[in-house]
């Protein structure tokens, strides 16, 4: 068979249904002829933050896939890719390449070179016959540890070169490991008798889908939990126990608790120092359980590591701490603590999640939002600046995954292709991306591709006209140069793509439009409800 022929059929075994793609590149036809669906995108950083999302909301079961055209196509993509990178997500990344002649003849890109460094692995293709083995490597790579986009390049001059059949490729083995008993045995230990201890728990509990073991200990040592943006969903944010999520903007109890904890246990974090993440105080013990052991000592000092899968982790602590505690611990004292917090936390920013003001407070719209969608069946994601600040403290999260949080690395316009990225693998739930009038600038022309590839998803744009955060690091270009006055009717972009758009600036209007939108997204109608809100860049922040 055509070399096409087989790396499609490889792909249709390992279970892929959707290939995101941006031609010219040839494996979109030969995936289509083996019934995997094409999505084409309008840009091809979406793209992979389509697939990015595909294996996102299925904890990495079903791997999302890119291709596009060598050249400038791979160029446009390294953003995408060095996003999934940063995040930890394992995409199938398959650039052409140039004819192997010229593949390493400058200024030619050579996509396997140029994004190793931002690659879990990166190989091309040199003969047909070892088509197998290259991705039998590669979708181990995806597959177990840690995540991380995975590169193999397709000479453009390979394609009509023979496979020899049958074609020898069986799926590849899923395998967990855990961490050693004698540290489990510590650590147990050490939670058992911590006075104020913290669980602080990052995506590796999702793709793990170690959420039911999370709860119980966290009910079983009445411990409470706070979460990075990556693991926002993976504990419910309505339980007693719940602090909320950890990022730039952050409730209260976060840095509270975290500054009064004696014991901070991270499960499935990488405890990466960032400025959109929670920071961990100084001198206090922790125990760092991660997938990768290059994540040991990386950032903060631990005094406990267990390597291993979150789900083998917290399953070997339960055991272990189910010897010495066998029930549940009074929650009551703690439980009432964090719920003060909470309440006088919200008592500070109820009159802008109620705000009445025209222009519109990007908080009332979030707040109507949460209290309009089925929050239950509703998977939203924020973008990059004041949406996800915006958002994140507020919105509660109650399932796991229905929340796509992230922050390591924040590429303006990553929401939309999440969303539709999501979209496609959850086509039951009510898909959300929140972005601003900066975000839609980078990424806003791929709204189309969710109206030309029947892909309902609802977008939330809150427009200030003024790019949000550069009010206050660029005051002279802002007041003397209007740099970043920007005009725009992105509701009658959306209705000029075929889709549902609606510009909102009452705020009695709000929860009209947005039940508009969901019937319309019901309709199979992708929708972008456009709310002009006014220049707010305050954030909830520790201490605030």
């Amino acid at each position: 068979m055509k070399l096409g022929t087989a790396i499609a059929e490889i792909m249709r075994r390992e279970g892929i249904e959707i290939l995101c793609g941006y031609p010219v590149n040839h494996l979109i036809e030969h995936a289509a002829k083996a019934e995997i669906r094409p999505v084409m995108v309008r840009q091809e950083r979406v793209g992979i933050h389509m697939a990015d999302a595909i294996s996102r909301v299925t904890s990495g079961r079903s791997i999302g896939a890119f291709c596009m055209q060598h050249g400038p196509g791979a160029e446009n993509a390294m953003g995408g890719v060095a996003q999934c990178f940063g995040e930890s997500v394992p995409v199938l990344v398959l650039p052409m390449g140039y004819q192997r002649r010229l593949s390493h003849i400058e200024p030619n890109f050579n996509s396997s070179e140029a994004m190793k460094p931002f690659a879990k692995s990166s190989e091309p293709i040199i003969l047909a016959t070892e088509v197998a083995n290259i991705f039998r490597r590669a979708f181990t790579k995806l597959k177990n540890g840690r995540g991380g986009p995975v590169i193999v390049e397709i000479p453009s001059d390979m394609w009509n070169e023979e496979v020899p059949e049958p074609l020898n490729y069986t799926p590849v083995l899923r395998t967990r490991y855990g961490a050693d008993p004698v540290h489990v045995k510590e650590a147990a230990g050490l939670l058992v008798n911590a006075k104020r201890p913290v669980i602080y728990a990052g995506q590796g509990v999702h793709y793990a889908q170690a959420w039911p073991q999370l709860k119980r200990l966290a009910e079983r040592l009445a411990i409470p939990v706070t979460t990075s943006l990556g693991g926002k969903s993976s504990f419910p944010e309505t339980h007693p126990l719940s602090l909320g999520s950890g990022g730039l903007a952050v409730p209260r109890a976060v840095p509270k608790f975290l500054s009064e904890a004696d014991v901070i246990f991270g499960i499935g974090c990488s405890f990466t120092e960032t400025n959109f993440g929670v920071a961990m105080p100084k001198g206090k013990t922790i125990i760092h359980s991660t997938l990768d052991p290059n994540h040991l000592n990386k950032d903060v000092e631990a005094k406990i590591g267990l390597v291993g899968d979150a789900g083998l982790v917290l399953d070997a602590l339960l055991e272990e701490i189910g010897k010495t505690v066998t029930a549940d611990r009074d929650a009551s004292a703690v439980a009432a603590e964090i719920a003060a917090s909470h309440k006088e936390w919200l008592a500070k920013w109820m009159p802008k999640l109620a705000s009445n003001d025209v222009p519109l407070s990007p908080y009332r719209v979030l707040w109507d939002l949460q209290h309009t969608v089925d929050i239950h069946n509703t998977i939203i994601t924020h973008d990059a600046g004041s949406p996800r600040d915006q958002l994140s403290p507020f919105w509660k999260a109650v399932e796991p995954l229905t929340y796509l949080g992230w922050g390591k690395t924040t590429q303006l316009g990553y929401g939309l292709g999440l969303a539709m990225g999501a979209k496609l693998a959850r086509p039951d739930k009510l898909c959300i991306n929140v972005w601003g009038d900066a975000a839609i600038g980078f990424t806003g022309m791929d709204f189309e591709t969710a109206v030309r590839e029947r892909i309902p998803i609802m977008s939330i744009l809150l427009n200030n006209f003024s790019m949000a955060i550069e009010l206050k690091v660029m005051p002279v270009s802002t007041e003397k140069y209007r740099s970043t006055d920007i005009s725009g009717d992105y509701a009658a972009m959306a209705r000029a793509f075929g889709g549902y758009g609606e510009r909102v600036e009452r705020p009695e209007d709000i929860v009209p439009a947005i039940k508009r939108g969901i019937q319309k997204t019901r309709e199979g109608v992708p929708v972008l409800l456009e709310f002009i809100t006014s220049k707010e860049t305050e954030v909830s922040r520790p201490g605030t």
